[in-house]
């Protein structure tokens, strides 16, 4: 597994996504949108309508998080990440449409790695249970759609070096499946 920490940028390019490979730790700035489970059913409802999505979709990162209510004078309470296979009805049809990163925690489904190399986009992991810690890379939250949905509601974020692992790269490579490996080498 590389070492190496990269800063990149969101929105994602298919430049900086050609040289994320599984296992590289990164630090992204910018802007991502969170969503998660009833987002998503709306977001392909939408397509499935022929509408217009909220938001511009093509080379943007959703962060599936699970967000609290901020205290007085914060941007954003604890903000960590929810598993990702929820959404793995959803995402390979987003990819298709443009989504080019997604934040969560744990493994993805085979078809949505298919949809990853196909359409070039990435799957980075983060760390659950950090959510305090997180919360500190957001520098901006702002509702974007479905604010009816609580905490499920689509928010713009500004984000500065939040921290994440590329776990699902263009090439096939998953993160997971290197750690399993090398534990069971024993080093």
């Amino acid at each position: 597994m590389a070492e190496e920490k990269i800063v990149i940028s969101s929105p994602l390019t298919s430049e900086v996504i050609e040289k994320l490979k599984a296992g590289i730790q990164v630090l992204i700035s910018g802007t991502i949108y969170s969503a998660r489970d009833a987002a998503h059913r709306w977001l392909i409802q939408a397509l499935d309508k022929g509408e217009k999505l909220p938001f511009d979709i093509k080379g943007q990162t959703i962060y599936y998080m699970g967000p609290s209510p901020a205290r007085h004078g914060q941007i954003i309470g604890s903000a960590g990440p929810t598993t990702s296979s929820r959404m793995d009805m959803s995402t390979p049809r987003l990819i298709e449409a443009g989504l080019k990163g997604m934040i969560g925690k744990g493994e993805r489904s085979s078809a949505v790695k298919d949809a990853l190399k196909k359409h070039k986009a990435v799957y980075f992991v983060t760390i659950g249970g950090a959510g305090a810690l997180l919360s500190k890379s957001i520098k901006k939250s702002e509702p974007v759609a479905y604010e009816e949905l609580g905490a499920e509601a689509i928010l713009k974020l500004t984000v500065e070096n939040f921290p994440a692992i590329v776990c699902n790269d263009i090439y096939g490579e998953d993160f997971f499946e290197q750690a399993r490996t090398q534990y069971c080498r024993g080093g």
